[in-house]
């Protein structure tokens, strides 16, 4: 007889975000313990997901872990220079072969070391070596010899690397990195982000669910409501794009004469009848209170130089093309090449990229901004929250940077950052109300968070999907 099939709820089409049709979905994503047990089956085995830089293992014998949910990942940088990953466990009686501890606040973010030519387990000593085979079992005769080689090895997992950044799939059957990057990782290309290096990065463990988290930076549409002090520099208005599993972000307008080519990436004029002035103030603001990223410090001293060196009357448009003109100039001299960017790419570029299911990168053409969460425990009411800042430096000058743990406030993470906060453990308490009736996102400025939901239910057999309004 015929096992029944599974009912998978129906969901909404890309073709349906692409009209801005209006939707919602469950909450159950954000508040079901079950729900997050099921990510551990459905999602976090069969995905793409960032696990660090490659900058982390410099040399042969470097290795680190990486983990999420109940899984725990060893990253190995071989003699010859290849990646090996690894699932962190002897296929002997299951112990962990490097000990993890639990990531507790201001203490474990991951383990790491260097020089690697074997890993010995704790407990009984099988030793295996940087390709995960088999090389040492403590009495072998007593198995009476039947161990085979795939019995006895570790268990690999696939390992990728694009822009600087290094992928693991743990699903054998996974499409390849660039497949599941799609187009969104050919724009993000174009910007080199290997060619640039940690400024700083930080992570906390903060009281709400992964998604409650990632949302939080996946719009602009929130600024006017959260980030006040921003509106006194510019027009804040968006519009948000699904590319496949990805989504962009850009600066939009309702005013047609603020358009410009330029005003789709992380450059705007800011707001004000002098775009000499205003373009500098947006910069700097937004520089300063992001915790000193979003931006360079090379390209807010350019914009300080435009009120003196353009004359009056000059357009927007004018404006930002001189600034970048010249903040391009003054890197060049101090050893930090921009890349070239397509005409095409810059159709596309956006403002930020959320890359599915938990990576955020807010790019510039020397500068990145990047977001990662992670589930904490069986807890859906607690995430690993991640962020930390890329740039291009003059070689040699990259500082030296590890992470750190930072509890969530203005002095750690910068005025902005810290607004965010504030509302993210408060969403996580309000979709709890038994008088919230469920999301109603922008469907214009929010795509991508319905696309988010939209991409989870593809994986999750169905749950959370995303449904229509009826008009």
């Amino acid at each position: 007889m015929n096992k029944p099939e599974t009912f998978k709820p129906a969901n909404i089409t890309a073709q349906d975000m692409d009209q801005e049709l209006l939707v919602t979905y469950p909450v159950e994503a954000f508040l079901s313990r079950e729900y997050l047990e099921a990510e551990k089956t459905h999602l976090w085995p069969r995905i793409w997901q960032m696990v660090e830089r490659e900058s982390d293992l410099p040399n042969p014998g470097d290795w680190l872990t990486y983990n999420v949910a109940d899984e725990s990942i060893v990253v190995l940088r071989k003699d010859d220079g290849t990646l090996k990953a690894f699932h962190n466990v002897c296929p002997h009686r299951g112990r962990q072969l490097v000990s993890v501890p639990d990531m507790l606040p201001g203490k474990v973010h991951s383990v790491r070391g260097s020089n690697r030519k074997s890993f010995v387990c704790g407990f009984h000593g099988w030793t295996f070596d940087s390709d995960g085979n088999n090389t040492f079992i403590l009495d072998p005769q007593d198995w009476d010899n039947r161990l085979t080689p795939e019995m006895t090895c570790l268990s690999e997992v696939k390992v990728d690397t694009w822009n600087g950044f290094i992928y693991i799939n743990m699903d054998p059957d996974a499409v390849s990195l660039k497949e599941w990057m799609g187009r969104a990782g050919e724009i993000l290309g174009a910007y080199e982000m290997d060619k640039m290096s940690y400024k700083w990065r930080q992570w906390a463990i903060y009281p709400c669910n992964w998604k409650t988290a990632i949302e939080a930076f996946l719009e602009p549409y929130h600024v006017a409501g959260t980030h006040t002090q921003l509106l006194a520099y510019g027009d804040y208005y968006a519009l948000s794009k699904q590319y496949g599993l990805h989504s962009v972000s850009s600066y939009d307008t309702r005013d047609d004469k603020f358009k410009m080519n330029e005003s789709a990436g992380t450059t705007r004029a800011g707001k004000g009848d002098d775009p000499r002035v205003s373009t500098y103030e947006l910069i700097r603001e937004n520089y300063e209170t992001i915790n000193y990223s979003a931006s360079t410090e090379s390209l807010v001293n350019a914009a300080s130089r435009l009120k003196d060196e353009l004359p009056e009357g000059v357009s927007p448009q004018e404006c930002i093309a001189y600034w970048l003109k010249i903040a391009k100039e003054a890197d060049a001299e101090r050893g930090v090449t921009w890349p070239e960017i397509p005409e095409d790419v810059m159709k596309e570029t956006g403002l930020a990229w959320g890359l599915f299911p938990n990576q955020n990168i807010l790019h510039g053409p020397t500068f990145a901004l990047c977001y990662r969460v992670r589930p904490y425990g069986d807890d859906p009411n607690k995430c690993i929250f991640e962020s930390y800042a890329l740039e291009r430096f003059p070689e040699g000058e990259a500082p030296e940077t590890e992470w750190v743990y930072a509890d969530p406030t203005g002095e750690n993470w910068g005025s902005v950052l810290a607004q965010d906060f504030s509302n993210m453990e408060f969403v996580q308490k309000g979709m709890k109300s038994s008088g919230f009736r469920g999301p109603l996102p922008n469907p214009h400025q929010e795509q991508k968070v319905i696309n988010l939901h939209r991409n989870l239910a593809e994986f999750m057999q169905g749950r959370g999907a995303p449904s229509l309004l009826d008009a």
